[in-house]
């Protein structure tokens, strides 16, 4: 359980203010399909969490309990990088005929392969001795923020104060990041 909370929280964080969201909400309007988007959703972050998740255990071997926590404060500073900057709203995907599912599936995973949530599930992957309970504890957080997009539609979606968490994440994330990052070199 030591990986699926942290893994949760900071998957459902991260996920809130992130652009599969925003797109699994376009997708829901268009198709009007909400429960088909959020399951297409689900399919695709399972297969970029199970990569992640699978990663974190061939490395987590061969990492010292520092080089971990270092994994783990770039973890936190990328996350904060990513909150900081600009959100761009995603491709609508217009041009796509391949329908709700397929679309959303290729759509989603397109967009969250190499996000911060997979890289916070490396990182707790690699600290935890169960790196499988990482995965689902983010699964858990991503479904639940995906569903809520898909059921809530992309005007409602967008009304969320999602600048003002974004921030508040941000420089969450960039102390706990420099706080770690210190441990981790052994400066504080």
């Amino acid at each position: 359980m030591e990986a699926a909370v942290p893994a949760f929280v900071a998957a459902l964080l991260t996920q809130i203010g992130d652009r599969s969201p925003w797109l699994v909400a376009i997708l829901a309007d268009r198709y009007g399909r909400p429960l088909t988007i959020a399951l297409a959703a689900l399919f695709a972050h399972a297969a970029g969490i199970a990569l992640a998740a699978a990663a974190g255990m061939l490395i987590a071997p061969l990492l010292t309990p520092n080089a971990k926590m270092l994994l783990l404060a770039l973890a936190l500073i990328f996350a904060a990088m990513g909150s900081l900057w600009r959100l761009k709203p995603p491709d609508r995907l217009d041009s796509w005929r391949i329908g709700a599912l397929l679309t959303g599936f290729l759509g989603v995973f397109s967009l969250a392969l190499g996000d911060t949530t997979q890289f916070f599930v490396l990182a707790f992957s690699a600290r935890g001795s169960t790196p499988w309970l990482a995965g689902a504890g983010a699964l858990v957080a991503v479904f639940a923020v995906n569903t809520a997009a898909a059921l809530s539609g992309e005007m409602a979606w967008r009304q969320l104060p999602i600048r003002a968490i974004r921030i508040l994440f941000g420089l969450a994330c960039l102390a706990a990041g420099l706080f770690f990052g210190a441990q981790a070199l052994r400066l504080a």
